[in-house]
């Protein structure tokens, strides 16, 4: 993909790169947000900025993207490019946003690295941009033709239940009365909000809801920040929205999606909020009559804090071949297991399909033992709440 000597430049001055995109990162999002400060206000994450983890989500795809083309020449990094595709669609990004980050970006780099920019190296960072740059608007053009176009779609709440002292879920059909269309198990929406000083915020949210619903369903735990900022959508959420308030959602997007035929071993591990995909897969599969081997594997803090217990078990208990493992640090009870979720004694079959949830740590965790009980990488699928999206790769 790339062109012989670019590759050659890219390739001797990655580590030099590498060793600078932290610094690269902050300057770039602050001469972004000088120029455009709306972006900030209405687009990106205000707590995540605050925290810095935005940035590291960008220094971790440009240094993604710019590896795989180095090692892998002759392929397109289709899944990382779809991932962050799905994420940019269901905030609506335009084609013409890609040039005004091109002119941040490369002014920041400029800026740190200095002399060492000559026009070569500039020219060789120029087309790995615009490589990844234009993959992603062709992907996002699709998406968009999929689902009708970017933009939101007002939705009227009409039931908010406490799942847990978080956790609440909110129902919505929408406002306009109009139909609505079915989504893929796993797939999350995008849910725009104004917060008290007039900014428009949006966060994503995973569908909690059966896939074929008449009305849909998503599940927001309440972000508790510690030495970072409290989460101040959710928090918003939970303390002002009622039945009969209006939302605005995008349509559903997100590449971590059921796909398994009727007789495939399929594994749902989750932990915490990561159960909120899981509940819709569940929902998929018992729709659908799957009639292979289901394992259900799920840990929390106790069964207090599982948010959707009820649906986690009552979907299991209308497929034919469900296991069910519970995981709590405290309290756990008869017929659950106390601890971190261990999956020595779980019996995991032959061409299993695993779908995977969670804190990062949880993830890479299960991974490992699930390859090592022999279920291939291929096989494994899995979910990053917030920007470490692209630290998941690793």
């Amino acid at each position: 993909m790339l062109t012989e000597q670019s590759a050659a430049t890219v390739r001797a001055t990655l580590p030099a790169v590498g060793a600078a995109i932290g610094e690269i990162t902050e300057r770039f999002y602050a001469r972004l947000f000088a120029a455009h400060p709306e972006l900030l206000r209405d687009l990106f994450n205000r707590g995540n900025q605050a925290a810095g983890t935005q940035k590291q989500a960008l220094a971790g795809s440009i240094a993604a993207f710019a590896t795989h083309l180095l090692e892998h020449p002759e392929q397109r990094p289709d899944a990382l490019l779809g991932r962050i595709a799905h994420k940019h669609a269901s905030l609506g990004v335009a084609p013409e946003q890609y040039a005004v980050v091109h002119e941040h970006l490369f002014a920041a780099i400029a800026e740190v690295l200095g002399e060492a920019v000559t026009p070569g190296v500039a020219a060789a960072w120029d087309e790995v941009y615009w490589l990844m740059a234009n993959a992603l608007v062709a992907v996002e053009k699709r998406l968009y033709e999929e689902s009708g176009g970017p933009g939101t779609r007002a939705w009227e709440v009409v039931e908010r239940i406490e799942e847990t002292a978080d956790v609440v879920s909110f129902r919505v059909r929408p406002a306009d009365g109009g139909p609505v269309a079915g989504f893929r198990a796993g797939q999350y929406v995008s849910v725009g909000v104004t917060l008290p000083d007039g900014a428009r915020q949006i966060r994503q949210y995973s569908l909690s809801g059966a896939p074929a619903a008449a009305e849909r369903r998503f599940s927001v735990k309440r972000v508790h920040g510690g030495t970072a900022p409290d989460g101040e959508v959710s928090h918003h959420l939970h303390a002002r929205v009622e039945p009969g308030d209006v939302l605005e959602l995008s349509e559903p997007y997100g590449d971590l999606v059921l796909d398994a035929a009727p007789d495939t071993p399929v594994l749902l591990a989750s932990a915490g909020i990561g159960v909120t995909p899981m509940i819709a897969m569940l929902a998929g599969l018992a729709d659908a009559g799957h009639g292979g081997p289901v394992t259900v594997v799920h840990g929390d803090r106790s069964p207090a804090d599982h948010a959707l217990r009820a649906d986690h078990e009552a979907y299991a208990g209308k497929l034919p071949d469900a296991a069910v493992h519970f995981f709590y640090e405290r309290d756990a009870g008869p017929g659950h297991r106390t601890g971190l979720v261990d999956l020595a004694g779980i019996d995991v079959r032959p061409g299993t399909r695993a779908y995977l949830c969670g804190p990062l740590p949880f993830m890479r965790a299960v991974r490992a033992r699930l390859i090592e009980k022999g279920v291939a990488p291929a096989d494994i699928h899995y979910e990053v709440f917030g920007p470490d999206l692209w630290l998941a790769q690793g």
